[in-house]
């Protein structure tokens, strides 16, 4: 997970890895889900993409005592690597509660 890329003051990416653990994700999910922040997961292969799915519920499980209810959007996205460009996940995470 590198969740040092921020585009705004308002939004959240994390760049997902096969090894990110998805109970931290989660954690910082949730928190983002906090300060109502627009978050992003962006994940390239099986085992990354894996944790990311995981990573919501698991987000949901912290932020679901505070009245939060999470939903995520799913949608491809391309990324130009040096090999070429890959095809990866995005995961658009909200509160349908709020």
């Amino acid at each position: 997970m590198d969740p040092k890329k921020e585009n705004g003051a308002d939004d959240a990416v994390f760049f997902v890895k096969s090894s990110t653990s998805a109970t931290d994700l989660g954690a910082a999910v949730a928190h983002a889900i906090y300060a109502r922040k627009n978050i992003t997961l962006r994940a390239i292969g099986a085992g990354a993409i894996n944790q990311a799915v995981k990573s919501v519920p698991i987000a949901q499980g912290y932020a679901g005592s505070r009245g939060h209810r999470l939903a995520m959007r799913p949608a491809f996205f391309t990324a130009t690597v040096p090999e070429g460009e890959v095809s990866g996940l995005s995961f658009v995470v909200f509160d349908e509660a709020a």
